[in-house]
């Protein structure tokens, strides 16, 4: 297989960034300040990550957890009491480290010296339980979910938080149990300066790592070498390594939306799709950029880029703070399926056709996701990022309906043509004349898969772009051509 040239790795090698700045002690203190102000009384619940279950694993803490505290060990548990809108007890508890375990995982810190630092001190987590019993008649006791994504939080778990609430609840069930989760996410959407400053550089480096895989990508290059820059990319430039698995997807694999393997080699008339994030102490971006694998776009790789690029610019135009998120959707949705018809990949605008989704039902509700054009964006339009990758705002999990001012989301159309759409439909009536309209079509544009994804800054009067990656086809094609004349 072709490897990366000298020249390639010694510019990365000299390009590594600084590490940027963390969030402050005193803006920690504040946020849990905040929390009891709004809870009034009663005590705050909150489990950190666990040990990973294996060596290949790296440890990330529990977003919530880590809001409330920017304590980094694993298998912490943070207690805070609160009366009259105040704290009146705060402490981290860890399970107690025999010394010579210590030794391959390190020692806990002294806990007077924790205090002195953040403000929180450290205790023996077996008295964890003790310490709750003696509290379990000051209030409700406030949960926060032990779980790292939200895209998970209502999947049934047996996690360790959830048993030991359980437990408790089960030997106090006279008191009240409940989430403080939306509290949480309702503080969390706008972002502070200094959360916005380690996303600005988060979303940076991802960029850097876009530039380096879109000058590596050619013909006969595995999708898993490119993988392996983007997260070298990553540590050079300073992170502490990718915010999610990254997607490079080419060929067939460009229409799967995430896809995993990274392990083909690219075809020369193929589209890569390069869906990467960087975590930088703990915040997420979330970057995807398509190429052509032999540095220059067919006319149909391009028609369907045009498309994509369009409906991107729609919802920019209409994203603001107050502005609802919905209305962003809107925009994307109007131009697929006005722009897809002209392609004749449906049978015209507004077309619908009966899906296979299993919760078909609701098509009555969300009339949407019945069209033709759905069939080829399925997916939400962005969502929020920070602590995670998938984080509260944007369009998939705001809590108000409308961006808010400092929020930080994404914004990622994609259209994604495959003749598998049409073999899944079911055998009715409607479905038949959609793919006897359509599947020449289908099959000239097949396995072109296109995503754009950016980061933005919601302003008063609109959003700032943050992920200044080439996205325009020109400015993709000069960057390949330039590190084509490069390797002659």
């Amino acid at each position: 297989m072709p490897r990366f040239s000298a020249l390639s790795l010694a510019l990365l090698l000299g390009s590594a960034g600084p590490v940027g700045a963390q969030v402050p002690t005193a803006e920690y203190a504040a946020r849990r300040d905040t929390v009891a102000a709004r809870l009034g009384d009663g005590v705050l619940l909150s489990f950190g990550a666990g040990e990973p279950m294996t060596d290949e694993a790296d440890f990330h803490q529990l977003p919530g957890f880590e809001y409330l505290t920017g304590y980094d060990r694993m298998n912490a548990v943070f207690v805070m009491g609160v009366r009259g809108g105040r704290v009146t007890y705060q402490m981290l508890f860890e399970p107690p480290i025999d010394p010579r375990r210590a030794l391959y995982d390190g020692f806990a810190p002294d806990s007077a010296d924790l205090e002195r630092r953040i403000g929180i001190g450290l205790r023996n987590r077996d008295h964890l339980r003790d310490v709750l019993d003696a509290m379990a008649g000051r209030g409700t006791l406030w949960v926060v979910a032990d779980v790292h994504s939200r895209d998970y939080r209502t999947t049934d778990t047996l996690s360790a938080g959830r048993r030991f609430v359980e437990d408790f609840w089960a030997a106090h069930p006279g008191v009240t149990v409940r989430s403080a989760d939306p509290l949480l996410d309702s503080l969390r959407v706008a972002k502070s300066p200094a959360e916005i400053a380690l996303l600005r550089r988060a979303i940076t480096i991802t960029v850097e790592a876009h530039l380096a895989a879109m000058r590596a990508v050619r013909p006969g290059v595995n999708e898993g070498q490119v993988h392996a820059l983007v997260d070298y990319t990553f540590r050079m430039q300073g992170a502490s390594g990718p915010s999610f698995r990254a997607i490079i997807g080419s060929g067939p694999n460009s229409t799967s939306y995430h896809y995993r393997a990274n392990d083909r080699v690219m075809q020369s008339g193929e589209v890569v799709v390069m869906d990467i994030g960087a975590l930088n102490d703990d915040y997420a971006a979330d970057v995807t950029r398509t190429v052509p694998v032999s540095g220059t776009f067919s006319p149909d790789q391009a028609a369907i880029y045009a498309v994509v690029r369009q409906a991107q610019q729609a919802a920019e135009a209409v994203a603001k703070a107050g502005a609802p998120v919905r209305d962003g959707e809107s925009a994307i949705r109007a131009v697929m399926d006005r722009e897809l018809a002209k392609l004749g990949l449906t049978e015209g605008p507004g077309a619908t056709f009966d899906p296979p989704w299993a919760d078909a039902a609701r098509c009555e509700r969300v009339p949407v996701v019945c069209t033709q054009a759905f069939l080829y964006m399925a997916h939400g339009p962005g969502h929020g990022i920070g602590l995670e990758v998938h984080d509260i705002g944007g369009y998939s999990y705001s809590p108000t309906g409308s961006f808010q001012l400092n929020e930080v989301f994404t914004l990622e159309p994609g259209v994604y043509v495959s003749t598998a759409l049409l073999d899944m439909l079911a055998d009715t009536p409607k479905n038949r004349a959609f793919v006897a309209k359509v599947r020449p079509m289908v099959e000239r544009y097949n396995r072109i898969g296109i995503r754009i994804e950016d980061d933005y800054l919601v302003t008063a009067d609109g959003v700032e772009w943050l992920s200044k990656a080439p996205r325009e086809i020109g400015e993709i094609q000069a960057v390949m051509k330039a590190a084509k004349g490069r390797r002659k």
